[in-house]
This record gives structure tokens, sequence and C-alpha cells, in this order.
């Protein structure tokens, strides 16, 4: 019996592309603006210390912008960086200049799971901040309170399997009543050894015979899975 299920949210709530092809490149494009007018503002100026600890230099507030730039480029799993793109994110979505992205299957089958009494939690890189922006602002209204927590790179990485040992223990529900669900071997692969019960999103394209992971093409596969596999 599944009692809660943690969802990723790149290729598996979300499209790929909304992150990829708009708020990463929003965050290119006013990053540098957004941090030199709140740079003496408490939760921006905690975050450009922490990204100058990360590198071990005491940088500019330019020298910084820059440093932020180029993880963006690299597609860097930082926290800081996270954060900030958080905080400039919620002027997007504040602005109206884009909502969330959620495939229409997930937000129909994460209600229908919390009505059924079923805990959800999501786990992503973004920050908690990011997550709750997104799911605050989709086509279909705010839906975080379909959540009942949140997790991000400060519980460790995506493919760490402590990561999720440390979510199980938060949850507070054995690890093989939880259900993890990601479009990435690897976050599942860990989620496994940390004894989660995995389903694998294959948005696009056939599925591989050779999976290790039971492969759906969207949330509405997802109870048969879990039905047919006795959990």
């Amino acid at each position: 019996m599944i009692e809660a299920i943690v969802t990723d949210i790149e290729g598996t709530t979300s499209s790929l592309s909304f992150v990829k092809d708009v708020l990463f490149p929003y965050a290119r494009q006013h990053i540098g603006a957004y941090v030199r007018e709140h740079a003496n503002d408490a939760p921006v100026a905690e975050q450009l210390r922490a990204a100058r600890a990360e590198v071990g230099q005491d940088l500019s507030v330019d020298d910084t912008v820059a440093l932020l730039q180029r993880w963006i480029d690299e597609d860097r799993k930082l926290t800081p960086l996270k954060t900030l793109q958080g905080l400039l994110w919620e002027t997007g979505y504040q602005r109206g200049d884009f909502r969330g992205h959620i495939y229409a299957d997930a937000e129909r089958q994460l209600r229908t799971w919390q009505q059924q009494g079923i805990k959800l939690y999501v786990y992503s890189s973004g920050s908690i901040y990011a997550q709750k922006l997104l799911f605050g602002h989709t086509e279909f209204g705010d839906l975080t309170g379909v959540f009942s927590g949140y997790f991000d790179t400060t519980v460790g990485a995506k493919a760490e399997t402590d990561s999720y040992r440390k979510i199980v223990a938060s949850i507070g529900a054995p690890a093989t009543q939880i259900l993890f669900l990601s479009d990435v071997v690897a976050e599942l692969d860990a989620a496994r050894h940390a004894g989660m019960r995995t389903v694998q999103l294959v948005r696009e394209g056939a599925f591989d015979a050779a999976a290790p992971h039971p492969q759906v093409h969207d949330f509405a596969e997802i109870d048969d899975v879990v039905t047919n596999s006795g959990w």
C-alpha cells in the first residue's frame, strides 16, 4: 500500500522545455539587474555571501553576478543560485510574464491522490521557494495546497541515496510505502536503494524493455502500475 508519493518536477509533473526555455533564460537575462537592485536586501545578501563562500573568494557584486550567470549556463545545482533564481522568478510570476507549467494528467492525478488520503511531496533541485512559486501560479490555479511538504538540495543531491533516506525519515512512513516519481534513472536508482518504490515517467518516446524501473507515459497510468505490482 502506498501512503505517500514524492514527485520530481522537470520531465515529470512539468515539461523540461518550461524550465529550460522559459525559467532559465528569464533568470539569465534578469539576474544581473535583480542582484544589483537588491544586493543589500537581507535574503539576497545572504545568498550572495553563500555564493562567494562556494568559490572561496570575496567577489564584487559585478563579479558575483558573472559567477551566477556562469552557474546558470553550466546548470549548476547550487543552493545560492537556486534560491536567487526563486526570488527572481517570483517577480516574473507576479508580473504575469509566465505561468508554471503542469501537465493536465499530473494536475488531475495529484488532486485524486490527495482526495484518497495519500500524502504528496515534491523533491526537486530547484529551491523549495521556486517549487512553491511554480505550483502556486499554474493555469489550473494554486496547487500548493495539494502537497504536504517540499524537499530541495538542502537534503542532498538527487542522485545520492542518503538524500532519499532523509526524505523517508522526514515523511515518517516506511520506505516501502513511499513512491518516488521521476524521469531520471539515476534519481530512481538512488530512491530504490533507500527502499522506496519507483516509477519512471517517459513523457516522449518508447519504453525501454530493459528499464530497471516501471515506466509510464503519464500520471494516469501510475495507479495501474501500482496495482499490478501489488504495492
